[in-house]
């Protein structure tokens, strides 16, 4: 009577082993821009709402006001939305224009990413870390520089 051996051969799981190596090698650095790009929607939201409320300054006041009129605007930043992205406001032209300016934090994985939108409505791409492309015109939304 023959013996059933019972398990694994070396092959096969050298085989498994390599499967889960390439595997990992793809999917790891596809999950970590995917993560990365999650945390950059906050820039994108939050300078869409600090722009609209410059715009209802502006009505009211027929001017976006003094720096510290920025800090009005930047109320919503105390709020406890804000995790990935550091705001700067500076306004020009005696309060006719303003630029709004999100810095990435680099202690949570966004460092290196700039992004702006002034009092016309421009979106830009100022700094993106390496391996991802700037657009002076959108703010980017994957590593190539698309919007």
């Amino acid at each position: 009577m023959k013996k059933q051996v019972k398990g694994f051969s070396l092959i096969e799981l050298l085989v498994v082993v390599a499967i889960i190596g390439i595997l990992s090698a793809i999917a790891l650095p596809a999950y970590q821009d995917y993560v990365t790009r999650g945390k950059l929607a906050e820039a994108y939201s939050q300078l869409s709402s600090l722009s609209l409320r410059m715009e209802q300054y502006y009505q009211d006041n027929r001017n976006y006001g003094t720096d510290p009129t920025c800090s009005i605007a930047n109320v919503t930043m105390a709020s406890g939305k804000v995790k990935y992205f550091n705001y700067t406001c500076a306004t020009s032209n005696t309060g006719q224009n303003y630029v709004f300016t999100a810095t990435g934090s680099a202690s949570v994985g966004t460092g290196g990413f700039t992004f702006t939108i002034n009092d016309a409505g421009a979106k830009a791409t100022t700094a993106a870390p390496g391996g991802w492309t700037t657009n002076s015109t959108c703010w980017i939304r994957n590593k190539d520089g698309s919007c």
